[in-house]
């Protein structure tokens, strides 16, 4: 049985989960690339941004180096090493390469939740990020296909708030920080029975149809 929409999103062992144990889990388990980030490092009382921005959109969760992509890497090994020299730096997966990301307002993506479950509809791991976002993981290739997805069930694509992100870019994995606002978390954890993830054009048509009343209600107040 999946996880509800009234369900708080968790994963087993991921309070208190070391950076290090979860980046190694993510290579080894799941055969994802996985990438160190930036980190949080107190400051007078407060946590700053290891970048050393004042004003960073994103503390703690995002690259640290522009060469990002060739940092990426598949191996246990490897990961056990990078995190075992940064282990507060944040756990960034590219996208792109084992999979894509759809990602929607957390709101949306609730109401897709409930009625992909009704439908029995396969789903894969999604993040719900501290940004009150929601993030469905699906085969790679997706983010060139949606807009023309999204325009075939009558929206334009720019009228919705439906980002796919795919090669070049990247999303934050749990239990990564965002600043004070809070851990990316898995409203729906990565086991044996999602380690296939369905296409988009399976969660486009309800993740479409979510955002598109999103919007229309956004419209109408």
């Amino acid at each position: 049985m999946g996880v509800t929409v009234t369900e708080t999103p968790q994963i087993p062992k991921q309070r208190g989960e070391r950076m290090l144990d979860a980046a190694v889990r993510y290579a080894e388990q799941r055969h994802w690339d996985v990438f160190p980030g930036t980190w949080l490092e107190a400051d007078g009382g407060m946590e700053r941004c290891s970048c050393g921005s004042l004003d960073c959109p994103a503390p703690g969760a995002h690259p640290s180096r522009p060469d990002w992509a060739a940092q990426a890497t598949g191996s246990a090994v490897a990961a056990r090493r990078v995190w075992g020299r940064t282990p507060r730096a944040s756990i960034l997966l590219p996208t792109g390469r084992t999979f894509d990301a759809l990602d929607v307002p957390e709101s949306a993506g609730c109401l897709a939740l409930a009625r992909m479950e009704r439908m029995n509809v396969e789903l894969g791991p999604i993040t719900s990020t501290p940004d009150r976002r929601m993030l469905f993981f699906v085969l790679p290739g997706a983010a060139p296909k949606v807009p023309d997805l999204v325009r075939k069930l009558g929206w334009p694509p720019a009228s919705i708030d439906l980002v796919a992100h795919g090669e070049g870019a990247y999303v934050a994995a749990p239990p990564t920080r965002v600043g004070s606002r809070g851990s990316v978390q898995w409203a729906r954890q990565p086991t044996a029975a999602n380690r296939w993830l369905p296409d988009a054009v399976e969660l486009v048509s309800a993740l479409a149809y979510a955002c598109g009343r999103e919007a229309s209600a956004a419209r109408g107040r």
